[in-house]
């Protein structure tokens, strides 16, 4: 049975991103246009695979859309984003590189910026909540909360 108006609520993806820290700044790569959310900036990161831990799905899809080794070292915050045709879980972590040069597969372009000074309207609505997680942690740091 189907009531009018009413839709099943679809079950959360989990996605993870990447807070990359160098020089006082984060990471921030440009999505392609021609796919959602392109033309908008987002934290590096993507879908999990069966079976795989929030840590090593990141690191995996580092390698792959970066070329880079990297190690997710402390989870930061999760965020639920709904909309008409998405439903996902944005697990957020602090990841430090190993090893490699950031080279963009999927993305047109990287940028490290300043998360005091970031514009989450440039951003793609799921990791605008990042954005401004990173700028209190920028505008008010406390013990052990500074964005390294």
């Amino acid at each position: 049975m189907t009531v009018k108006g009413f839709r099943p609520a679809t079950p959360l993806r989990k996605v993870v991103a990447a807070v990359i820290e160098r020089d006082g700044k984060v990471l921030a790569a440009r999505r392609r246009k021609g796919i959602r959310f392109g033309g908008l900036w987002e934290f590096p990161g993507g879908k999990l695979e069966d079976g795989e831990t929030p840590e090593e799905g990141l690191e995996r899809e580092l390698g792959e859309e970066f070329g880079v080794r990297t190690r997710a070292v402390e989870f930061l915050l999760s965020v639920p984003h709904r909309g008409p045709s998405l439903a996902i879980e944005l697990l957020v972590y602090r990841v430090h590189l190993v090893s490699g040069e950031f080279r963009p597969v999927d993305h047109d372009e990287l940028r490290w910026v300043d998360p005091a000074g970031a514009d989450e309207s440039f951003f793609s609505p799921p990791d605008r909540p990042v954005v401004r997680f990173l700028r209190t942690l920028a505008r008010n740091p406390g013990p052990g909360a500074a964005v390294r």
